[in-house]
């Protein structure tokens, strides 16, 4: 077999090793991926929110090969700024943490792989961006995070249902003629089977008048016999 030095390494030219090496060493980092640390704020990455209310930063870790002494964190983004609302050291999956409080007006509300914060009493001023950031030392120092955008409003909107009710109504509508068509149609085929029925039961009855008007044989128009003179 043929070798190609490069720098240090030798390389088999007409070999399928290197083709192989690669493959394992992709396969490798694609299970290495699926295992990693992840971080979720849930499905619906943001919340609108009433000025003066209290609201819940959602925030879950998961990992597949499990945490030891996962570093995780709460980050504001003022305007460029990360600032912290709290941090903490997860020893291992399922230990409650001591959690440090920075931010004010913020409470760790979290349990087992949940991190989740409450943000008490919020104002405009709290609008924007939080980052849930998670670090798993398993991963050799792999960061993770997940963002979560919290609008402060002053009321909230009402959604005009206006167009929702009058499509509905001209569904409805439209079925409702839709189902009074079908019934009329069947009533008007009825009646006319009745109708067809009956006039068949006319003409036999007029088939056997002529009949007996006109002296065939069976009917009860037949002559008696003449009786004999004495």
């Amino acid at each position: 077999m043929e070798f190609e030095r490069r720098g240090t390494l030798y390389w088999g030219v007409h070999s399928g090793e290197p083709v192989l090496a690669m493959l394992l060493i992709t396969l490798t980092l694609g299970v290495w991926d699926t295992q990693a640390l992840e971080m979720s704020v849930g499905k619906v990455p943001f919340l609108e929110a009433v000025n003066g209310s209290t609201v819940l930063l959602p925030c879950t870790y998961a990992s597949c090969i499990g945490i030891k002494d996962l570093y995780f964190r709460w980050q504001y983004n003022d305007n460029g700024t990360m600032n912290t609302l709290c941090d903490s050291i997860i020893p291992e999956d399922g230990a409650n943490p001591h959690v440090n409080i920075v931010g004010e007006r913020v409470e760790f509300v979290g349990k087992n792989n949940n991190i989740s914060i409450l943000l008490w009493n919020i104002t405009f001023e709290d609008d924007g961006e939080y980052t849930c950031f998670g670090r798993n030392p398993k991963e050799k120092g792999k960061n993770h995070s997940a963002i979560f955008t919290l609008y402060v409003v002053d009321e909230l909107k009402v959604v005009d249902k206006t167009l929702t009710i009058i499509i509905a109504s001209a569904v409805g509508g439209a079925i409702g003629l839709f189902v009074a068509f079908m019934l009329l149609k069947n009533l008007t085929l009825f009646v006319l089977a009745k109708l067809e029925e009956k006039n068949k039961e006319c003409l036999v009855s007029s088939s056997g008048i002529g009949n007996t008007e006109n002296g065939l044989s069976g009917s009860k128009a037949d002559c008696k016999a003449t009786p004999k003179k004495a």
